[in-house]
């Protein structure tokens, strides 16, 4: 987590610069400042606190409910800005937005994975028919069964070079194989740490070697 020693406070007159990031879609929710203290409180509590230049020290959603859950914070090179990767509860705007810039993006992976989620912990009512996504969350068979399907399916449409089915295709496999790894504890988020994991090992592959 981050080290409050390494940021230099003197540049902003005891703040530094925080910009607010929702940890899932990536949009950029809301650039405020802190001070140590805020900094302090934010990793004693894992929700964000600010500073204020006339609000003083403030817990985001204290009142409104609209919290920020800390994911990570990570200092800038210079040691003068943070950048804050947050779980919301609600919109980080005091007009009601979900970002101080407007509405921010659907990440249509994020919502598609919640719904997933949402599916997985609530059972059907007596009587109810179930959904297609819970009729799959609940027959490994037809969950494995439906992936390979799927698959076949976007690997002849790929063949056929066949642009728009394949792209169908294509976000069937996703959904498909989104539903089969939810009965293993398995997110969006583990897939995408495993990912960035994996590109940060092939980025410092990459990198140049200093001559000696």
């Amino acid at each position: 987590m981050l080290d409050l020693s390494k940021l230099d406070f003197t540049k902003g007159n005891g703040l530094v610069t925080v910009v607010t990031q929702d940890a899932r879609s990536g949009d950029l929710l809301m650039v405020a400042h802190a001070d140590r203290e805020a900094l302090e409180r934010t990793l004693a509590t894992g929700e964000m606190h600010y500073r204020s230049r006339t609000r003083g020290l403030w817990h985001k959603g204290a009142t409104s409910g609209n919290v920020q859950r800390v994911v990570s914070l990570t200092a800038d090179c210079d040691g003068d800005a943070v950048l804050a990767r947050v779980e919301k509860a609600g919109p980080a705007c005091h007009t009601g937005e979900e970002t101080c810039f407007g509405p921010g993006r659907l990440d249509a992976l994020v919502a598609l994975d919640a719904t997933i989620a949402e599916r997985a912990a609530k059972a059907p009512a007596a009587g109810e028919k179930p959904s297609y996504t819970r009729r799959l969350l609940d027959d490994r068979n037809l969950r494995l069964k439906k992936i390979g399907e799927e698959a076949a399916e976007l690997v002849t449409a790929c063949a056929d070079g066949d642009k728009a089915r394949a792209a169908e295709e294509a976000a069937d496999v996703l959904y498909h194989l989104l539903v089969a790894v939810r009965p293993l504890g398995i997110t969006l988020d583990d897939v995408k740490q495993v990912l960035s994991q994996r590109a940060s090992k092939a980025a410092a592959l990459t990198l140049p070697r200093e001559k000696s």
